[in-house]
């Protein structure tokens, strides 16, 4: 072989184990069908009239918040990264991983995730988000 990690034999068999494993266990359909929409309907609604979001994206078990001044008019913080680092302590404080990248407040659970699981994740993001708001006077 050329590479220590390039078609390496134990890799490529753990590959072929976790392929067989998402199909027999129908882990990509239960999220198309079931914690997918789940999880996307929940942060929306959620985070709808949220005072310090102003839009929430995503697709499947990827959710992205952005965090604004004046959900209203669309405006953005004039100090995005530090909105979102602060956000993002609150996450970490709260026992939930969330990247912050500038305003944008991000989430992606793995694929396995249940939508007990989903509630609680949710649960500790909008407590962050709203820790976030009261810590900037905006709640």
């Amino acid at each position: 072989h050329g590479l220590t990690y390039s078609g390496h034999p134990v890799a490529a068999a753990v590959a072929v184990a976790n392929l067989k494993l998402l199909r027999d266990e129908g882990i990509v359909e239960r999220v198309k069908h079931d914690t997918g929409p789940y999880f996307q309907a929940l942060m929306r609604e959620t985070f709808a009239r949220h005072p310090i979001v102003g839009e929430v994206h995503g697709h499947g078990m990827v959710a992205s918040l952005q965090l604004a001044e004046s959900p209203a008019e669309r405006r953005r913080f004039a100090n995005g990264g530090d909105v979102g680092t602060i956000c993002r302590d609150f996450c970490f404080n709260g026992n939930l991983v969330m990247r912050a990248t500038g305003d944008r407040m991000l989430l992606s659970p793995p694929l396995v995730i249940s939508r007990q699981e989903i509630d609680e994740l949710v649960s500790k993001a909008k407590k962050a988000v709203d820790a976030t708001a009261q810590q900037l006077g905006l709640s």
